[in-house]
């Protein structure tokens, strides 16, 4: 009896050391795990804020970050402006390599031999009539007949056998979609159903994945192949987004260093004219100082002969020197005298004419600006009455056309359209410019560009409608579309100026409308990869265009 106590004493020990044992290796494989792919480290490297990646699994998130604001840790979400350095653990690297070699990987499933007490031991197979695990060496002993069902390693025996008659599932129910003991065919509530052997209907459904597998497969290469269009198009984003800051940064710099000029030019305009003034002043100021010395002598000596108690004195003194200031007697002489000593009319400070230059050099600069980001104003822009149609009227300045209910009676010739449309004089063929133009409120009209070889007649000859022209279109319904290639696109947005601002890049295949509303809205741009020259298009319905430029 003590020895019987003592072994299970002892085999209770080795099981409570075991499942330490078992529980420990658990710990240390959880903090072995890479937390992006969730396996033991391979090449695991450490980022700065101290976390460790599989190389490759970093690597690749790293990847996806490309083109982005910055980088972070997937970890902690710490950031970095520019990719981080991967540090090599080399401790850790050795450490999951010891723990690979004591403690392999075999299809992660962890399940040992039940009969293994003393060493645990991988199973191989597990038995779902024993429901029991076992190695390849207990294996061999095991009973080896048809009820003994041997399966991959498992410990949910359970829910193979049936809830109801605790027999092993071996059969299917095509009606009710269950699997099924041989007790429930025979005499249960699937008795009289149609039913296959697991392993044929095991088959059978593997087909039908398959066939969902052969669906699914094209559809998530597709997915693929939009999320390397979308990485593709976050990546030009990104590429876009930095070139327009630093262009917008460039022009800042430079509207900041041209105000700056101006505002030294203006100071030094101010000074110069302050001290040109000041010289003047001061020049009057001593001539004055001149008059006024002289002003006080006679004073002086006439306050002597008014003392002087000698009459003949006082006389004699009045027919010789004393004429000049004796002569203040008369009432003319004394206007006379009060417009002497008027101060002189000196020319005062500008602020008209410095105010005139500093709206002047500021418009300039706006005017530099608006041609550095639209191009250059197309102020010479009219219109082509040889290309008007029939119903188009164009006033004498050439830059207004309108709706006329009333035929024209244009002669005929190669480019005049059939249509109530009109293209510019002008082509442009490189570069960038803009121009405007005024619409009435009512009506439809469409404005927009068409190369010289668009169709002037026919029913595609309408600009918009064809592949050689690109169109901005008001309807009556207040709302815009543009059409090219007879494709449409409604705008979302309602109008409320009857001013556009229509940009066109010709080297970068951009052509843009604008509303020149408060603030100016950015209806739509096309791009395209232009081939001919562009001149400006116009189509009227009822309306009239106004050139502004």
């Amino acid at each position: 009896m003590i020895y019987s106590f003592l072994r299970e004493r002892r085999t209770f020990s080795f099981i409570s050391l075991l499942l330490l044992s078992v529980m420990a290796a658990a710990d240390l494989r959880e903090e072995l795990n890479c937390s992006i792919c969730l396996s033991i480290y391979t090449d695991p490297v450490s980022l700065l804020c101290g976390h460790n990646f599989c190389q490759g699994c970093i690597g690749k998130v790293l990847d996806t970050q490309e083109g982005s604001v910055g980088y972070s840790c997937p970890e902690c979400r710490a950031e970095y402006q520019e990719r981080p350095a991967l540090q090599r653990n080399r401790a850790l690297g050795n450490i999951a390599e010891r723990f690979l070699a004591t403690h392999p990987e075999q299809d992660g499933t962890g399940i040992f031999c039940t009969y293994c007490v003393h060493s645990p031991v991988l199973a191989a197979k597990s038995c779902l009539q024993c429901e029991t695990s076992m190695c390849n060496v207990h294996l061999t002993a095991h009973n080896q007949s048809v009820e003994h069902i041997l399966t991959e390693p498992t410990i949910s025996f359970n829910n193979r056998k049936c809830s109801v008659h605790n027999e092993l599932l071996k059969y299917y129910c095509c009606e009710d979609g269950a699997c099924i003991c041989a007790s429930c065919c025979l005499a249960g509530e699937h008795r009289g159903h149609r039913v296959e052997l697991l392993n044929e209907a095991s088959e059978k459904k593997k087909e039908k994945l398959r066939n969902v597998l052969e669906k699914l497969s094209p559809e998530r290469l597709e997915m693929e192949r939009g999320a390397q269009r979308l990485l593709e198009r976050k990546r030009e984003v990104a590429e876009k987004a930095a070139g327009e800051t630093e262009r917008i940064t460039a022009l800042f710099r430079d509207i900041r260093k041209q105000i700056k000029t101006l505002e030294k030019r203006l100071l030094s305009d101010i000074s110069r004219h302050k001290e040109e003034l000041s010289l003047q002043l001061w020049d009057l100021m001593e001539q004055l100082d001149i008059q006024k010395d002289e002003l006080s002598r006679k004073i002086c000596h006439i306050m002597e002969l008014c003392n002087m108690a000698d009459p003949l004195t006082v006389l004699q003194e009045r027919e010789s020197d004393g004429v000049a200031f004796c002569g203040a007697e008369g009432g003319d002489n004394e206007d006379r005298d009060r417009d002497y000593i008027k101060t002189p009319a000196v020319e005062d400070l500008n602020v008209g004419l410095i105010s005139e230059t500093l709206l002047t050099s500021l418009t300039g600069i706006v005017t530099g600006i608006k041609e550095r980001i639209y191009g250059q104003e197309a102020t010479d822009l009219i219109l082509n009455i040889n290309t008007a149609g029939n119903h188009v009227s164009v006033l004498g300045n050439k830059k207004t056309a309108s709706y006329s209910h009333i035929g024209q009676c244009y002669p005929e010739g190669p480019e005049r359209f059939q249509k109530p449309q009109i293209l510019s004089t002008r082509s442009f063929n490189s570069g960038q410019h803009y121009w405007e133009v005024e619409c009435n409120e009512s009506g439809q009209w469409g404005v927009g560009v068409a190369y010289p070889s668009i169709d002037s007649k026919g029913g595609h000859s309408l600009i918009g409608e064809n592949n050689k022209s690109w169109c901005l279109i008001r309807w009556k319904n207040n709302k815009y579309s543009v059409r090219h290639d007879r494709k449409k696109i409604d705008l979302p947005h309602i109008p409320s100026s009857r001013r556009i601002r229509i940009s066109l890049d010709y080297e970068a295949g951009r052509l843009s409308f604008y509303e020149l509303s408060e603030p100016i809205r950015h209806l739509y741009t096309f791009t395209a990869s232009f081939t001919e020259p562009l001149h400006a298009a116009f189509w009227l319905r009822l309306d009239s265009v106004r050139i502004i430029s």
